[in-house]
This record gives structure tokens, C-alpha cells and sequence, in this order.
């Protein structure tokens, strides 16, 4: 199991909270990311911007995607491995909102690790809802698996 894997694995039961990433306190998804990013890879890179539950939605701004692009390494969705982070759009046309860990790709559908509202961190089936919704796949930085 990949040291990404082990550290997202950790934060499993983890409640829902907007903006939060403290493991057992609570987390959203991009939070789960950051706090396995602290595990994995160190102090993380630059801060996280306030942001309301409706930010895709409103400002429609590739924020989360662009990111992404800046720490993370982009990969074909088609090349994913357990360990990368999987961004995800909601709806066609919107930004992307949505991020995950990929957890496993055994078995009849991948899994991943993700916090969303309602919810605590929990380690889920990527259905086809899922993997119609699933906009790039990103491998952590050199040293980060």
C-alpha cells in the first residue's frame, strides 16, 4: 500500500466540516488532500483561500483544477494509480469542484477515500456516476508516494 494510501486511510470516520483538514475533527474533501499532503509531503505549499460551499457554482473559476496543476503531477485519467488524487465536475460545464483519493483499482470498480456534505472521510465504490464525473487524475510530486 502506498504511504498516500496508508495516510488517507487514517483519516477514515473523519466528520464532514467545510474549509476544516484536522484528521479525527474534521475535513472536507480538500481538506482530506491537504492533510494527507502534511502526512506525505510536508508543510504544504501555499495557503488555501477562504471559500463557501457554493464557490465552483458562483465564480466558475478552474480554482481547485489550476491548484492542482501548480503542486501536484497531472496524468491521463486512463493511467490512474491508487495514491493519486482524482478531481471530479459535479455537473457537465461546471468547475471542478470534487477531489478524492484513489484508493484501489482492484476489483469490479475502483475505490477511493473523499469527505463530501453529510458525510465523514469514507473510503467508497467508484461507480458510474463517479467515473462520468471524473475530470483529471494527478500523481503526488517526486518523494510524495
Amino acid at each position: 500500500m502506498s504511504a498516500v494510501v496508508e495516510a488517507a486511510k487514517g483519516w477514515l470516520g473523519t466528520p464532514y466540516r467545510h474549509q476544516a483538514s484536522v484528521k479525527g475533527e474534521g475535513a472536507d474533501c480538500l481538506g482530506l488532500v491537504r492533510g494527507v499532503w502534511r502526512q506525505v509531503v510536508g508543510e504544504e505549499p501555499e495557503e488555501t483561500p477562504a471559500y463557501q460551499p457554493d464557490w465552483a457554482e458562483v465564480g466558475g473559476e478552474e480554482t481547485l483544477l489550476e491548484a492542482a496543476g501548480r503542486w501536484l503531477v497531472e496524468k491521463p485519467v486512463s493511467e490512474m494509480a491508487p495514491g493519486d488524487v482524482l478531481l471530479f465536475r459535479m455537473a457537465e460545464g461546471v468547475a471542478v469542484k470534487h477531489c478524492a483519493i484513489l484508493s484501489d483499482i482492484g476489483g469490479p470498480e475502483p475505490r477511493m477515500i473523499h469527505a463530501y456534505w453529510g458525510r465523514a472521510v469514507v473510503e467508497s465504490w467508484m461507480g458510474p456516476w463517479w467515473m462520468r464525473r471524473l475530470a483529471a487524475a494527478f500523481a503526488w510530486p517526486e518523494g510524495g508516494r
